[in-house]
């Protein structure tokens, strides 16, 4: 009898280590455990350790309840300037209410995953390339805005969503990078003739403050040698002082006469219209000289007489001035000159 007994209370006592073991169910410290006992929520929301469930009656869930990293893929839109991009991003997220995340939405993380990428898609649209590349922050709150309003009633809090990158077309990269290499361009050439202005008027002051000191051009001209010396170059650039150019210069402008004969000779006139002839030719006397009436019809000119027909002797044997024709014979007048035809 004792046998039987003993071996009962083995027996309930294998069925309940059996009936434990299947009852038993643990919660881990970050998840949250929803009991279905029937197909219905049970009671409240179990909390991390051990808990006990009716096998084969109840159905215990666990959530999840830390914050899930949840990739965006890449989309691809049209900006409100009318640029093609391509943007991914990236969002996190963690459950508050196990039971609504788990009742009242299929799979929440997927259905987090289709409103990011529609919201994704609001926001290129809506929009500036602008804004996109620089302004991130504000879109990042406006696209947890749009996830976040939905998911609240899913039992989800969106914590934070971040643009990771943005795909531009390369044509668009590279009308970028000549648009930012023609403002730094600009930038450095500004800067350049600030630089320029700056120094300009610092040198008219140091050029103002040695003009009163020619001394101060001098110790500055050997500080330069001295500089350029102790480089150990091969070559040495000296300088040479404008007033010694100036000096040279007039020492040339006035020696120039002198090493022309002395003096200048002055310009010659033109000759006149009517040369006058000497009062007496040798051989001929003044009387026998009649007046030579002008060209023009002017009254005589005094002084100015006719030339003779012939030439004294000691006049015909002389050769031509020209050196041609040798010597005019003797007697022969002069050549009549031919009346212009009119």
């Amino acid at each position: 009898m004792l046998q039987e007994v003993l071996g009962a209370i083995a027996a309930a006592g294998a069925v309940g280590a059996v009936y434990l073991a299947m009852a038993a169910r643990v919660v881990k410290q970050y998840e949250r455990g929803v009991l279905f006992r029937l197909g219905r929520v049970a009671g409240d929301v179990r909390d991390p350790g051990l808990t006990l469930v009716i096998p084969f009656v109840d159905r215990l869930h666990k959530i999840n309840m830390q914050i899930v990293t949840l990739p965006i893929p890449a989309q691809e839109g049209i900006t409100r300037d009318n640029v093609t991009v391509r943007v991914d991003a990236v969002v996190y997220f963690r459950v508050m209410d196990p039971t609504s995340a788990l009742v009242k939405v299929e799979d929440y993380k997927f259905a987090v995953s289709q409103m990011a990428q529609t919201s994704l898609r609001s926001i290129i649209g809506k929009s500036d390339l602008d804004d996109l590349l620089s302004n991130r922050e504000k879109l990042n709150q406006g696209l947890e805005l749009m996830i976040d309003s939905p998911a609240v009633g899913w039992g989800i809090q969106v914590d934070r969503v971040e643009i990771k990158d943005v795909s531009l077309p390369d044509t668009m990269k590279r009308s970028m990078a000549r648009q930012a290499e023609a403002d730094r361009e600009r930038r450095a050439r500004i800067i350049n003739a600030d630089a320029e202005l700056q120094a300009s008027k610092k040198l008219a002051e140091a050029a103002q403050q040695m003009s009163g000191t020619p001394t101060a051009l001098q110790l500055r001209l050997l500080q330069t040698v001295m500089a350029v010396a102790a480089e150990k170059n091969s070559t040495l650039v000296l300088p040479i002082p404008v007033e010694l150019l100036h000096f040279l210069e007039r020492g040339g402008q006035q020696g120039a006469p002198e090493a022309g004969g002395g003096r200048r000779e002055a310009p010659r006139e033109a000759p006149r219209e009517v040369a006058a002839l000497p009062e007496k030719l040798p051989g001929t006397p003044a009387e026998s000289l009649p007046e030579q009436p002008a060209p023009n019809g002017d009254p005589a000119r005094p002084g100015v007489a006719a030339l003779p027909d012939s030439l004294p002797e000691g006049l015909a044997e002389e050769p031509a001035p020209n050196g041609g024709g040798g010597a005019r014979p003797p007697g022969q007048g002069p050549r009549e000159r031919l009346p212009k035809q009119t």
